[in-house]
């Protein structure tokens, strides 16, 4: 189980607002950083959010996004469809038009997507498709490979991956089932281990497993999801260190901002990248996280 959520639920759960001043990261961020974890919010009146959501977010728009990117040095971004839409991935896909060279995105798609409706998520920017089996209201935990594996064919020919926000530790055959899917797969926040777990479950050594084949990716993003201690997350340190040690050539960054629905306080990204490069402090292993790892993922240029 994820730190406890008691009392929050559904639009009840209305989450802080994201810390306006971001300071300087402590460690000089290469040109062409990347973000590869971030989500957009409203507002409400363009935007509505699903009625069987887990919470709901304050006003997160493309232009704080941006400034967030700038004050830190990140030059280019990834924009995650949070769970509060559903599959209307129009507040994203707005944002990705008002910087198209710098943004990409990762949709929520229905499994019968048209593949007229793929080619249009493409050009505009899309490079992957989402599977949330955490903040869910209904059929949490359930991980559908059937349809996915579908759906991840349809998907092959564009180059995209599947992105799964789970808990890994709960699927110690996690490598086994996976082991031949069609496409690349992702996985955010470190694998979504509660730091209570401990490293020695079988589902996070599948994962390791999983990279080691080079068939994942994991986000180093998001510990205050995985632990109730405060900043730096020290109870997080050994699963980033593990990862870093089993395949540091599969990983990738970013902020998860604007921090919505966590248990913690609300971090300062300056201070959360220098958690990060803490976790990584050779300059240019973080450069490959940064730069490289990101623009074949997300298909950017160079």
């Amino acid at each position: 189980m994820l730190p406890d959520r008691e009392g929050m639920n559904s639009i009840d759960a209305v989450c802080a607002a994201h810390d306006p001043e971001p300071k300087r990261p402590a460690v000089a961020v290469p040109p062409l950083a990347c973000d590869v974890h971030a989500h957009v919010c409203g507002p409400q009146d363009r935007y509505p959010l699903i009625a069987r959501r887990l919470y709901t977010p304050p006003v997160a728009s493309p232009e704080d996004y941006r400034r967030m990117r700038g004050a830190l040095g990140l030059a280019r971004g990834v924009l995650v469809q949070p769970s509060i839409y559903g599959s209307d991935n129009r507040a994203m896909l707005d944002a990705i038009a008002t910087d198209p060279q710098r943004l990409r995105g990762v949709a929520v798609v229905p499994y019968d997507v048209t593949g007229a409706e793929l080619e249009r998520l493409h050009a505009a920017g899309v490079r992957g498709v989402r599977c949330n089996i955490v903040d869910l209201k209904d059929n949490k935990g359930e991980l559908p490979l059937e349809p996915l594996r579908a759906l991840a064919q349809r998907i092959r020919p564009l180059g995209w991956h599947v992105e799964f926000l789970m808990q890994v530790n709960e699927f110690p055959r996690l490598d086994l089932q996976l082991a031949d899917f069609p496409v690349d797969l992702v996985f955010g926040h470190l694998g979504y281990v509660p730091a209570a777990a401990g490293l020695d479950t079988p589902g996070f050594a599948a994962l390791l497993r999983l990279m080691r084949a080079g068939k994942a990716w994991v986000k180093l993003t998001a510990p205050y999801r995985l632990t109730l201690s405060e900043m730096p997350y020290p109870d997080t340190a050994a699963f980033a260190q593990a990862l870093v040690d089993a395949a540091p050539q599969r990983l990738l960054w970013g902020s998860d901002w604007p921090h919505v629905f966590i248990n913690t306080a609300m971090p300062n990204d300056g201070e959360l990248f220098d958690v990060f490069s803490k976790w990584v402090p050779d300059a240019d292993l973080r450069r490959r996280i940064l730069v490289d790892h990101p623009a074949k993922v997300y298909d950017f240029e160079a």
